[in-house]
């Protein structure tokens, strides 16, 4: 895959070799005590609630027009809007998972089952503890699990141990990624199941009862509203279109920036987020297509901050690793893309070499 013509990143060891000087506590809570004292750490029940109800009615009218053109191959146009309704679902179950929404855990926990669970059939438990575990350590190849390597893999060490198909896959990844994505919304859902065999007791009960609810509803909604090969193809576009929307979102947010030194000096908080993490530039209209990850850095800095609050919480983080001499790394949409797959590229270059 060329990709030349552009300038360069660091290679995936220099990046992670890269050393920065420790900081400390301190130079964190200068900023902290700003945030807080403009209050935008404080929760925005009134925006979630309206978010909520706008979402839930818009999937409500999907289903409604599932329901009155099922007979008409014009159903798949609603398969799109439905995948983009999902992704909005999913930001919510996002957010819930982050105690954004409420200062209470338990109502947090519920509107995440709801949201995961219920209407995506993805675990809520399961995704919470993942993602809670790349906060605490974005883009540490030992402690990240998001960068464990897998299907795809992210520094040239993870790819020198590749063989056979997965080494084929690791050469061609940067091609496959986004392919792949559309993919992730299935695999989510398989993730789900598989992690109920990992809970006990009433949590298992729970989630569950609330992902086998989640299949039944919507196998049953597919087959009741429109024929079956209607139903096939508008299931194949869903999920796949969902997949690649969730992964659109995700991807820009750490993938090719720097990586820790798991021998090296530990970075303190602000370093940690800061550095392992990309905003992308935008409008209004990124906000809403991203979720508001769009502002990766302050949403890893302050994970509880409300998603209204982000945008507002820039300026005063940009001030304050400028003043630092902290880098803050900002691109625009596509190039961030541009800059995930030429890490990418560049991860598979000795296996490419080799042949």
């Amino acid at each position: 895959m060329s990709l030349a013509g552009e300038t360069a990143l660091p290679h995936p060891e220099k990046a992670t070799a890269r050393q920065y000087p420790p900081d400390t506590g301190s130079e964190f809570t200068p900023l902290l005590r700003d945030v807080k004292g403009q209050e935008l750490l404080d929760r925005r029940t009134g925006w979630y609630a309206r978010t909520i109800v706008t979402n839930t009615l818009s999937l409500a009218a999907v289903v409604t027009g599932m329901a009155l053109i099922g007979d008409s191959w014009w159903v798949l146009a609603l398969a799109p809007v439905l995948a983009v309704l999902c992704a909005r679902t999913a930001f919510i179950g996002h957010d819930a998972g982050h105690a954004q929404i409420s200062g209470n855990r338990a109502t947090n926990r519920r509107i995440g089952l709801i949201h995961g669970n219920l209407l995506l059939g993805m675990s809520f438990a399961w995704w919470n503890d993942k993602h809670n575990r790349h906060h605490a350590n974005p883009n540490h190849i030992d402690k990240d699990p998001d960068v464990a390597a897998d299907v795809l893999v992210f520094t040239s060490k993870q790819a020198a141990t590749r063989t056979g198909f997965r080494g084929w896959l690791t050469r061609h990844q940067a091609w496959l990624f986004f392919p792949l994505t559309l993919l992730e919304g299935l695999a989510l859902k398989l993730y789900g199941f598989q992690n109920l065999r990992r809970q006990t007791g009433r949590q298992r009960l729970v989630e569950g009862t609330l992902l086998f609810a989640h299949l039944a509803g919507y196998v049953t909604l597919l087959l009741t509203t429109m024929p079956l090969t209607h139903a096939l193809v508008f299931a194949a576009i869903h999920q796949a279109l969902f997949g690649l929307h969730l992964g659109m979102a995700f991807a820009p947010n750490h993938k090719g920036m720097d990586m820790p030194d798991p021998d090296g000096d530990k970075w303190g908080h602000l370093r940690r987020q800061v550095l392992t993490s990309r905003n992308i530039r935008g409008s209004f209209l990124t906000d809403w297509f991203l979720g508001g990850l769009n502002y990766q850095i302050e949403h890893h800095l302050f994970p509880s901050m409300p998603r209204p609050h982000l945008r507002l919480a820039q300026p005063m983080v940009k001030a304050h690793c400028r003043d630092l001499g902290i880098p803050y790394t900002e691109s625009g949409l596509i190039d961030s893309y541009r800059q995930v797959l030429r890490h990418m590229h560049e991860v598979g270059e000795p296996l490419r070499a080799d042949i």
